[in-house]
């Protein structure tokens, strides 16, 4: 299977290691495979996310996410889309964008293609940031069969059930952050109200067309999907139904997975301008980091890791969450990248190793105690 699910990103990484050293010598492959190492390392959570998601779709949504899925992670939102930010925030026309990033420069030289990007970072950061805190709260706020820190999951799942709940609450962080953080508070507040509307909308869309496409529109839980009334279907329903998700519904799941990557590719392309400022060695480092996230994802899916490591999803939402948090603190503060990956990666290490330990002492009778804490609270 590994070689099945990982075989292209194998074949990419040889081609782009050895374009690397064919055209820019041991200096350009050392970058490179430092910024493939940084795109995994910041983007692994991703990878169990986009896995929760991509196994509610059927196989050929799932191959088009693997195939076109990967040419917009790679090429647009690695290459295309800094210089469109780039163009945008400092106003000037598409040419001239091209040409600075063909330049270099660094952050420090004002006019700079690097400096230009380090400019629009709190935009940046307030709309990615603002995203990924919806899709954390949505998670937290949720009632689920199984709790992984149910000391904490559990209340928190009682506030949710207040309507909208996870939009108040973000939209009052980010006032806050905007207030305390930023230098141009109208600016942060605009990119986090767009980066919240995003969320909202293609969360709204996912709900409307799997109510329009299911027999009972009950279970529809937008993107997610896996809230407590969606595993108890799925349970009863069986596990050939787990990925039928197609059409419209379908569609609403991949937009949400480009724009979810798009969110998490943020930090790793501004942290790649410490590193090098050459647009083709970042874009081949990154893009090739993102062919291993896709190859990860499906092996999750194929091999039923998240069936097998039950708190294997949560730990990545909670990632997801001190990455919104690292986000939104980066408008004022600069945060090592490997800060960020350390964190990201501890998440997904202690609910792995937490669900190890909860399979040798019984699936069953944990899941059982789970839904008996959960009634007992209800």
């Amino acid at each position: 299977m590994l070689i099945r699910v990982f075989g292209w990103s194998f074949a990419v990484t040889a081609a782009a290691l050895i374009g690397a050293l064919a055209l820019g010598g041991t200096g350009a492959l050392a970058l490179v495979a430092i910024l493939c190492v940084l795109e995994i390392s910041l983007s692994f959570d991703n990878a169990v996310v986009n896995a929760t998601v991509l196994k509610r779709m059927n196989a050929y949504w799932q191959r088009l996410f693997l195939t076109v899925g990967i040419i917009i992670a790679v090429f647009g939102m690695r290459l295309v889309f800094p210089l469109l930010l780039v163009a945008v925030t400092a106003q000037i026309g598409p040419a001239e964008v091209v040409r600075l990033a063909l330049a270099g420069g660094t952050v420090d030289e004002p006019g700079t293609y690097a400096a230009h990007l380090h400019e629009a970072h709190p935009s940046i950061a307030a709309f990615g940031g603002m995203f990924l805190l919806m899709l954390f709260l949505n998670f937290v706020f949720e009632d689920r069969a199984v709790t992984w820190l149910g000391w904490l999951e559990r209340p928190l799942a009682r506030i949710g059930r207040l309507d909208q709940v996870s939009v108040v609450t973000a939209l009052i962080i980010l006032v806050v952050t905007a207030e305390t953080l930023a230098d141009e508070p109208a600016t942060v507040l605009l990119a986090g109200v767009l980066g919240v509307t995003t969320y909202v909308l293609v969360n709204g869309l996912g709900e409307m067309f799997e109510t329009d496409g299911s027999d009972d529109g009950d279970h529809a839980a937008g993107i997610h999907g896996d809230a407590l009334a969606v595993e108890q279907s799925l349970k009863t329903a069986g596990p050939a139904q787990a990925g039928s998700v197609a059409g419209k519904a379908a569609f609403s799941l991949f937009l949400y997975l480009e724009v979810l990557d798009a969110s998490f590719s943020f930090d790793g392309v501004i942290g790649a301008f410490a590193i090098t400022q050459d647009i083709f060695i970042i874009a081949t480092g990154l893009g090739v980091g993102a062919m291993y996230i896709r190859s990860i994802t499906i092996y999750l899916v194929r091999k039923g890791s998240l069936d097998e490591y039950a708190y294997l999803e949560h730990g990545a939402h909670w990632a997801i969450g001190a990455l919104a948090a690292i986000l939104l603190i980066s408008i004022r503060h600069e945060v090592p990248e490997i800060v960020t990956g350390l964190v990201g990666v501890t998440f997904i290490a202690a609910a792995m190793v937490s669900s190890i330990v909860r399979n040798r002492r019984g699936g069953l009778a944990a899941s059982a105690e789970d839904r008996r804490n959960n009634l007992i609270d209800a």
